[in-house]
């Protein structure tokens, strides 16, 4: 048998960047569309700290791009689809027929659920559905059935429906205006030879594959976290199928071994990748190439967590904090909060990488950092609430 290709620590993060876009200086044309193609997906949330996660993932790519962008691919073009991966993203029109499966595993989880059996009546998603056929695209506000609690995750039936149809892919989202979902029926939104496309038989192996590429070397459960379309069990099936993978061993940041898998072109890949750039770049929470905790810590040894429904108590940081990636390593976090009223980003909170030195040349790279991202949301003026060791 082969011995393992080993893949040493700085090569491994080195190839982790390129693959996720974030080794090149994000500069030059922008291609907002292939940026998703190349991610497989971009992850979208309600929160806008400073900006929506979505934006600033883009943004983190080419700092060309601006806010709503993305959008006119929704809801002119076609070219991508919202649906649920780990949460709700927008991912390429042309993933919709292995995309199936995914519909029918979340549809028939929604059904199970205990919100969906506690008393919505098919013949309230039928009405809905009615509605939606007559009078075109409708969100949410559309309907005005309440709740029966009032606790904090208790929604109406009519947001049942909706949930529970959108998730099995008997609705579609049409468009987002002021980021407010619009449903239609999925005949009208997805194009018709993709639509009529599925089931199609090898969507598990064009989705290992495809999750394979964009990660560049994974663990068989890394694999099947990337999606998140398909079970643990499904995955080492393929794995035990894929004749043209190559075993690979990766060193961890605390000089471990992992066995994993690689490309066939692995080697290509590992001799081909580019030093990545030397700027200081602040990420987004959400951004696909801190997603896999796991993989986060064990590649770069930055422990990261989410810790906005922490209680403030509990938090050992803060609401919503941004990881600072320079070069191959990270370096830090930070804390910020924009108010675009009064033209302003404030920075609360601000904490440097145990064994990380920060001098004056690296402030000075945070600062045009910071006023890059400013930029983005439309504020001038950035006010530091916290004290640092700056030289």
């Amino acid at each position: 048998m082969t011995a393992p290709l080993r893949i040493d620590n700085r090569a491994a993060r080195r190839l982790w960047l390129d693959v996720t876009g974030l080794g090149p200086t994000p500069t030059g044309p922008l291609d907002v569309l292939e940026t998703i193609r190349r991610l497989g997906f971009v992850q979208i949330d309600t929160i806008r700290n400073v900006t929506r996660a979505h934006n600033h993932i883009l943004w983190s790519r080419n700092q060309n791009y601006r806010e709503g962008m993305l959008w006119p691919l929704l809801g002119r073009d076609r070219a991508i689809f919202e649906h649920f991966t780990h949460d709700a993203s927008l991912l390429p029109m042309e993933v919709l027929p292995y995309w199936q499966r995914q519909f029918d595993r979340l549809g028939a989880k929604a059904r199970r659920a205990a919100w969906f059996q506690s008393g919505l009546a098919q013949a309230e998603i039928a009405s809905i559905r009615a509605r939606i056929e007559t009078e075109g695209p409708l969100s949410t506000h559309a309907f005005e059935t309440k709740a029966e609690s009032r606790e904090m995750w208790a929604r109406p039936p009519h947001k049942k429906a909706l949930d529970q149809m959108w998730y099995a892919g008997d609705l579609a989202t049409c468009y987002r205006e002021n980021f407010v979902k619009f449903y239609n029926l999925p005949e009208r939104v997805f194009p018709a030879p993709l639509r009529d496309a599925h089931p199609d038989p090898s969507a598990v192996d064009w989705l290992c594959r495809a999750a394979l590429d964009r990660l560049g070397f994974a663990t068989p459960g890394e694999v099947q976290r990337f999606w998140a379309a398909m079970d643990a069990s499904e995955t080492r099936d393929w794995v035990s199928h894929a004749t043209d993978l190559v075993p690979v061993e990766v060193e961890s940041a605390d000089r471990r071994w992992t066995a994993a898998l690689a490309p066939a072109d692995i080697e290509a890949r590992l001799a081909h990748t580019p030093a990545p750039s030397t700027r200081l770049r602040l990420l987004n929470p959400f951004d696909p190439a801190i997603r896999d905790r796991i993989r986060l810590e064990r590649l770069f040894g930055f422990a990261y967590r989410n810790e906005m429904f922490v209680p403030p108590d509990q938090r050992r940081w803060g609401y919503y904090v941004y990881p600072l990636l320079e070069g191959d390593r990270f370096v830090g976090r930070i804390e910020l909060k924009a108010d675009r009223g009064k033209g302003q980003m404030r920075v609360t909170g601000f904490w440097a990488e145990p064994s990380i030195r920060w001098g004056a040349a690296r402030y000075d790279r945070l600062d045009a950092e910071l006023a890059r991202f400013a930029r983005l949301a439309g504020v001038s003026e950035i006010l530091w609430e916290v004290a640092t060791a700056r030289a």
